[in-house]
């Protein structure tokens, strides 16, 4: 096979993996989502109806109520990463620093609290949910601060959590998190419409459950800082709360059981689980023997990706799981271990890691992204990697080691940018195995 046949199918391989991400995308429209569900609402038993929440997805889903509730909606306001904004006319819209919460996030939970606080019996508090919700809804709890809430976040992205983990701590520093969102807006009605960003779609862990109840305690929180040795390392003022809190000197979060939460229903509209059946039904149609694998990967980001590195080589070698030409399909969400002062995310670190193992590989692509549109503190989504992507530049392992995949693939231009898609429901990831019939 010649370098120009060659160069053909991995341009081919990369027109398809962008088709099928694109079917996945559509599939996690939360603004859809969002209107078959209010077009089932009775919303005429309710003097006022309150519309808050918050999440990279949450501009998109208040425009949709606005589309179907109109002039029933009273007040609201949302808190939305910078950038992903939609034209509304009744609910504010707050821009404010994800993942890094910011003093904007603050004034805009505030603002949310206040809302809910004011809601009574007959009123229904409309809440939104989606992806990046928890950093931006930061209430710190007193005597915690913004800043001390910040550095807790730093040190919990770094040091290699998974987001139930973060998600734990997060709520025991906050005064809206974990239920107690809920607790504010009783006893008015509360409709929440959640857009799952988590493993296992727990209702608790979507954007720190802010309505739902919740499981974890302070010693919970405590024994997350202590696994990944941080309880010597957060502010003062965080490790004696937790210490307060395990002693019941501090009221816990709201549990399962509490009465409040008669009045509150949470119902997710969109999952992770269905971006990756929309993606296997496209693959379907471009010609490719296909496989979803599994919605709920999980996991360093660098040992996944040697798992589905092994994976297209068996296929190469063998023809399993899938007889080329195929593609199979994972999601879910991993997690990077900052080692190096480098730039990217946890999907281009993936593909530079997977690269590394199927270099030298003829017709294979391995491609991840982020369905929210943003990959770390970049402007990418992810990236792909092919069998050549080493020989054209040779030094990935020096970027991997310094986590600079966005650099590596940016002057590559093998970044896959689609700019904020309004929709969060964790990654997708692809492996392309031949060329499709």
């Amino acid at each position: 096979m010649t370098d120009t046949t060659q160069s053909g199918h991995a341009r081919s391989l990369r027109k398809h993996a962008l088709s099928i991400f694109r079917a996945a995308l559509a599939a996690a429209d939360p603004a859809a989502a969002v209107v078959r569900r209010l077009e089932r609402l009775d919303s005429s038993r309710f003097k006022n109806i309150y519309v808050i929440g918050a999440g990279k997805a949450a501009a998109s889903m208040a425009r949709a109520a606005e589309r179907v509730l109109g002039s029933r909606i009273t007040a609201g306001c949302v808190n939305v990463k910078d950038g992903h904004t939609a034209k509304l006319r009744r609910i504010e819209q707050n821009e404010c620093g994800h993942p890094v919460p910011d003093e904007r996030g603050v004034a805009g939970a505030r603002r949310i609290a206040e809302i809910a606080g004011a809601a009574r019996k007959d009123d229904l508090i409309l809440c939104l949910i989606s992806g990046g919700a928890s950093a931006l809804l930061p209430f710190p709890a007193e005597p915690v601060t913004l800043e001390e809430k910040r550095e807790v976040t730093r040190l919990l992205l770094n040091s290699g959590a998974d987001i139930h983990e973060i998600n734990t701590v997060r709520k025991h520093i906050s005064k809206i998190k974990g239920g107690q969102l809920a607790r504010l807006a009783a006893p008015a009605t509360v409709e929440s419409l959640l857009l799952s960003d988590v493993i296992g779609d727990a209702l608790d862990a979507i954007g720190s459950g802010p309505t739902a109840p919740d499981q974890s305690t302070f010693t919970d929180a405590g024994d997350v800082l202590y696994r990944y040795g941080l309880m010597d390392r957060v502010p003062e003022s965080v490790s004696e709360r937790m210490a307060r809190g395990a002693l019941g000197e501090i009221a816990d979060t709201p549990k399962p059981g509490d009465p409040l939460f008669r009045r509150v229903r949470n119902t997710i509209v969109g999952n992770n689980r269905l971006a990756l059946e929309a993606a296997a039904r496209r693959a379907r149609e471009l010609g490719f023997r296909t496989l979803v694998l599994a919605s709920e990967v999980e996991g360093e980001t660098r040992e996944i990706a040697r798992m589905h590195a092994a994976i297209a080589k068996e296929m190469v070698g063998a023809g399993r799981p899938v007889k080329p030409p195929a593609c199979v399909i994972t999601g879910g969400e991993t997690t990077v271990t900052i080692r190096g002062g480098g730039l990217g995310g946890r999907n281009q670190e993936f593909a530079l890691a997977a690269a590394l193992d199927i270099a030298g590989l003829t017709d294979v692509l391995i491609f991840s992204a982020g369905t929210d549109g943003t990959d770390g503190p970049t402007d990418a989504a992810g990236a792909f990697a092919d069998g050549a992507t080493l020989s054209r530049k040779p030094d990935a392992r020096r970027h991997l080691d310094e986590n600079d995949s966005y650099h590596y693939f940016e002057a590559l231009g093998d970044l896959v940018v689609t700019g904020p898609t309004g929709g969060n429901v964790m990654d997708v990831r692809m492996i392309l195995v031949g060329a499709a019939r």
